[in-house]
């Protein structure tokens, strides 16, 4: 199974991937996870990576997707992927498309997990960590002690800048420019399964399972 799974950040889509890691029995696939693989193996493409993120620069295209090969090639991928985060944009689905044409491979779906923009921001906005031991909540949904302090610890929490609402809805409105065109992408090349991601976990992963089983 050659998966990419496509939705904004805190949608959920690092829990269905590794949900259907265990079900699966394939690796889960992302950007971050290959440039620091990469990096530390010092592969070509790793050692490209490291000039860039050593000078501040962003890693370019054709490093990514040289990565993304190389890791393509690895024997954990011989029956499958799930791709998180890659492609971004729609040069790099281009790319990919190239790539697995190379390797004699083809995507049998591409996920994409639906979220309600407000809806996602009052559930990342919500959430506060430990400071001491890192335990998180969420001030609706998994409140801390009646204190507002750690119910493990004693700690404070802390509201990090990743779940303020301006970065949220910054982060939101990138995916919506660079990614959200992907959908047309996909849906044109007849692989495209959209689910309410707003649903629960378990319901989410189903509608996935349920899509994979048809392909």
């Amino acid at each position: 199974m050659k998966l990419v799974l496509l939705g904004p950040p805190g949608a959920g889509k690092g829990t269905q991937a590794a949900m259907l890691v265990e079900k699966l029995g394939i690796p889960q696939i992302s950007t971050g996870d290959m440039l620091r693989a990469a990096v530390k193996a010092q592969s070509p493409m790793g050692m490209k990576a490291k000039e860039c993120m050593d000078s501040g620069a962003l890693v370019p295209d054709e490093v990514v997707v040289g990565i993304v090969r190389e890791r393509l090639q690895e024997n954990d991928c011989q029956a499958g992927f799930i791709l998180d985060g890659f492609p971004r944009t729609v040069p790099q689905a281009d790319a990919l498309k190239d790539v697995l044409a190379e390797l004699g491979k083809d995507l049998d779906s591409v996920v994409s997990l639906e979220v309600d923009t407000d809806a996602l921001v009052e559930r990342l906005t919500g959430r506060r960590t430990c400071g001491a031991c890192g335990k998180g909540f969420h001030l609706k949904f998994d409140p801390p002690g009646v204190d507002g302090k750690c119910r493990a610890c004693g700690g404070e929490l802390v509201h990090r800048d990743d779940d303020k609402e301006v970065t949220i809805r910054n982060r939101m409105d990138v995916y919506h420019q660079q990614t959200a065109p992907l959908e047309d992408y996909y849906r044109k090349e007849g692989l495209l399964q959209a689910i309410d991601g707003m649903q629960e976990i378990f319901a989410v992963q189903q509608q996935i399972v349920s899509i994979l089983q048809a392909v």
